[in-house]
């Protein structure tokens, strides 16, 4: 099997299109109800990543140089360099043959390359990819809920009880609008802040620990605005001193105005106790309905033990559309 790895950069432009077909193909018959991979949102995740940590990616061809399968390799410098991520997609038409196992294979031996010795994979509950990893040896470390707010059905009778609710609770602190790039005198009031989603439960997943500094905020906002999605930060801020003690972030797609990605939503542990994620999420629902009045669905993920954030969800009307496996296993 020849791998050729695609320039982060400058990638041939016939393998960035094979990809983005190979995956579409891969799309319509393992999640369906996922939205799709255009060519430029590629292109930007080939180069920035999320956070300025791009996954290498690599095809294989057929004899007429078609792609027919893909290999991720996700190796993190940010933090956790003890693992490294494994992905593969292979065309629905090509599959069985053992594309995928080679695939795998070759990610796993370029995770011990580089000295780490836990590998990662996911997918879709209920798909082939549960009995692939299973083959491969990983084991069930995490599950996870994708679930859906349609903003075209929300209770906002009830949502506007919630929010008198929660205000009443929360007096000692006020709510900051933060769209696009974190201002510069508030970069590192943020950094501290964000780090509090390192409380967020992750099962068996033998992971570290996210590491957040000035740069990696920074190179998180460049990769998002590349990727063209629109961001809004909401932050809660305590009335006496001034501390930033929470937010919540969503994103909505440039090229798809309707749809919009929830981001973290994270209250500092002192802070906690005053309904201050419900808050956040409730007057980020009022902001973008001000701004982003196109905006019909946002799409959030939990792990399904985060009890507390899947009851926010729940009270905001957010449906479950499927679940999703993290798989793990030792070199």
């Amino acid at each position: 099997m020849d791998l050729s790895w695609l320039d982060h950069a400058h990638p041939e432009a016939r393998d960035v299109d094979g990809v983005v077909a190979v995956f579409e193909a891969a799309r319509v018959v393992d999640m369906p109800h996922w939205l799709g991979t255009t060519l430029s949102s590629f292109r930007s995740q080939l180069r920035y990543g999320w956070d300025g940590d791009p996954a290498d990616v690599a095809v294989v061809h057929d004899r007429t140089g078609r792609v027919t399968g893909v290999l991720e390799v996700d190796l993190p410098t940010w933090d956790n360099k003890h693992l490294g991520s494994v992905e593969v997609t292979v065309d629905p038409s090509q599959r069985r043959r053992g594309l995928g196992r080679q695939l795998f294979e070759a990610g796993m031996d370029r995770v011990r390359a580089q000295g780490r010795d836990l590998v990662l994979s996911g997918g879709f509950d209920g798909t082939a990819a549960e009995g692939f990893l299973e083959a491969m040896g990983l084991k069930r470390a995490s599950q996870e809920a994708e679930r859906r707010l349609d903003l075209l059905a929300l209770d906002d009778e009830r949502l506007d009880q919630e929010l008198a609710a929660a205000e009443s609770l929360s007096s000692g602190y006020e709510v900051v609008r933060m769209p696009g790039r974190v201002p510069e005198d508030q970069l590192d009031a943020v950094v501290a802040m964000t780090a509090a989603i390192n409380d967020a439960p992750m099962d068996d997943l033998e992971v570290e620990d996210e590491v957040f500094s000035p740069e990696r905020i920074r190179a998180f906002e460049t990769a998002q605005l590349a990727s063209g999605r629109r961001l809004y930060r909401l932050v809660a801020r305590a009335r006496d001193g001034g501390e930033l003690v929470g937010h919540t972030m969503t994103a909505v797609e440039r090229e798809r105005p309707w749809w919009g990605w929830q981001y973290d939503t994270t209250v500092t542990p002192a802070h906690r106790g005053h309904r201050l994620g419900l808050l956040l999420k409730i007057e980020m629902l009022r902001w973008l309905a001000a701004d982003e009045p196109q905006l019909r669905t946002i799409e959030t993920w939990n792990a399904v033990s985060n009890h507390h954030m899947v009851a926010v969800n729940e009270v905001l009307g957010c449906q479950v559309v499927a679940t999703a496996t993290e798989w793990q296993m030792r070199l």
